[in-house]
């Protein structure tokens, strides 16, 4: 075997190479990052979960509500109306989560219920038989219980995606990233400011 050959044997051998532990690492990365995609749409699952709950909860309190509350019905009215668009918002957003343009949604849908939600709750002070129903009281436990929850797991969903967009828009991540189309996930985030605690609810 002549000294030419060998070293294009020797160079074809030393290119082989890097294309496997090219590919190898690509492999890797686009692993990595399908598991943190995955990871912040199973945290948005558990988001999902604590908003249907919560959703679930509003009529039994505007119902209750409404035998106590009769000069309030633009209120409860109200609260209705915007349970139902945050609702829609979730159903919406579903087989989607961390769409920039669908998250901007929720936020701001469930921006408008705790704002009215606030209100209402505001109002009921003024009804003391209201506050003393026992079914208004085992309704302000679940609703605690659950407003706690959503901000509990809309931190979790954000620290997912914190780390999912960090890993996609690193280099040479990002190389990787933009090839096998790993779009950025937003973050939830309600657009209220005063909306980003949880809503206080007492009787």
């Amino acid at each position: 075997m002549t000294t030419p050959l060998i070293v294009i044997l020797c160079i074809l051998g030393v290119l082989g190479l890097i294309v496997v532990v090219l590919f190898a690492w690509g492999v890797g990365v686009y692993n990595k990052l399908v598991t943190l995609r995955n990871r912040f749409k199973n945290a948005f699952s558990q988001i999902d979960v604590q908003l249907k709950r919560r959703h679930d909860l509003i009529p039994n309190l505007v119902e209750t509500a409404k035998g106590y509350m009769k000069h309030e019905s633009g209120t409860l009215e109200a609260v209705t109306a915007a349970r139902n668009v945050a609702a829609q918002a979730r159903e919406a957003i579903a087989d989607m989560p961390g769409d920039p343009s669908m998250m901007k949604k929720l936020g701001a849908a469930e921006g408008q219920l705790g704002s009215v939600l606030g209100r209402l709750l505001a109002v009921s002070e003024s009804y003391p038989d209201l506050k003393a129903n026992q079914n208004m009281m085992a309704l302000q436990e679940e609703l605690t219980s659950t407003e706690n929850k959503v901000a509990f797991s809309r931190q979790a969903y954000n620290d997912s995606v914190m780390t999912y967009n960090t890993q996609r828009e690193i280099f040479p991540n990002n190389l990787v990233a933009g090839f096998c189309n790993f779009k950025e996930a937003a973050l939830f985030e309600i657009e209220n400011p005063e909306e980003k605690e949880a809503v206080k609810v007492e009787f």
